[in-house]
């Protein structure tokens, strides 16, 4: 049982706003810099109302951070991702809960257990698998000793190695899992009763079912595709076919080493620009994210 009291009401309501507060502050902070000239921006204090040139600041960032590409590039691979990690999370939970073999909790909690090692640790067995993806084969091969000589993969500068390396997801395993279990038997006896094989059930009864944690797993991995920053930048040396649009955020503030000032309000417009698609998603997947971490009835 939850106490409600006014005065519990009022520091709850008071926390909420002092939380919403320090997580608008600094995108306001963010906005307001990228709607005024280099001097005013510079001053200290910086104005904390907005001015008049956010568009030509907009322009000058969309030139001179090349984004008519970038963008491009991020929107390929953000959706590369996004769709692999959906399409490779609903076929591993679909394999562990619905197949009878040896071992397939181990291999779930195997899964699951890589949620402790994000990419930044993997990074440089990753890399060296992205740099030839087919040397695994070519030792497993050697060690049996079949002499067959596999040609070199080589997915570095290309859309293939941007996305390939992370389509794997245990958070998405996890959240598919937890919904094909709540999945009543009935309807699986119901589907082979009616001749469904496993690819059928799973195409025409289990992903229709599962349009909300579809929509949840697609916001969360879109969002943290696009915020990808250190593989695109190991990955990537050809930037000007390549590169992403947060790596090209570090090259719209030059700083001392380039020989000019840092021109913050053309950055602040790059940063406007950069998180546009993520919020758009968020906001257009909003109803239907919160509707697939929290339904119950399935």
């Amino acid at each position: 049982m939850i106490e409600r009291t006014p005065i519990l009401d009022f520091l709850t309501h008071a926390l909420l706003v002092l939380s919403f507060v320090a997580l608008l502050m600094p995108m306001w902070i963010v906005f307001v810099a990228a709607t005024h000239d280099f001097h005013t921006v510079n001053q200290v204090p910086m104005p904390l109302l907005p001015g008049s040139h956010l568009l030509e600041n907009l322009a000058a960032a969309w030139e001179r951070g090349n984004f008519d590409r970038v963008i491009v590039n991020s929107l390929i691979v953000a959706l590369g991702v996004t769709g692999g990690k959906i399409v490779v999370a609903a076929l591993s939970a679909f394999s562990i809960v619905y197949f009878r073999y040896r071992l397939r909790m181990m291999m779930f909690w195997l899964i699951f257990i890589t949620l402790m090692l994000p990419l930044e640790v993997r990074i440089v067995p990753t890399y060296a698998v992205a740099a030839d993806a087919l040397r695994p084969f070519q030792g497993m091969l050697d060690f049996v000793g079949i002499s067959i000589d596999l040609p070199e993969w080589n997915l570095l500068n290309s859309y293939s190695g941007l996305i390939l390396p992370l389509v794997a997801t245990a958070t998405g395993t996890f959240l598919y899992r937890q919904f094909f279990l709540t999945v009543p038997d009935e309807l699986t006896e119901a589907a082979k009763m009616d001749g469904a094989g496993p690819i059928r059930f799973f195409l025409q009864v289990l992903m229709p079912l599962s349009k909300t944690n579809m929509a949840a797993l697609a916001t969360i991995m879109f969002v943290w595709s696009w915020n990808q920053y250190l593989w695109p930048l190991l990955v990537v040396t050809d930037h000007q076919n390549y590169a992403t649009a947060t790596m090209q955020l570090q090259k719209i503030v030059p700083g001392p080493l380039f020989g000019e000032p840092p021109v913050w309000n053309v950055a602040m417009a790059a940063n406007l620009i950069v998180m546009f698609p993520p919020v758009l998603v968020t906001i257009l997947l909003q109803r239907w994210f919160v509707r697939g971490l929290i339904q119950t009835d399935k």
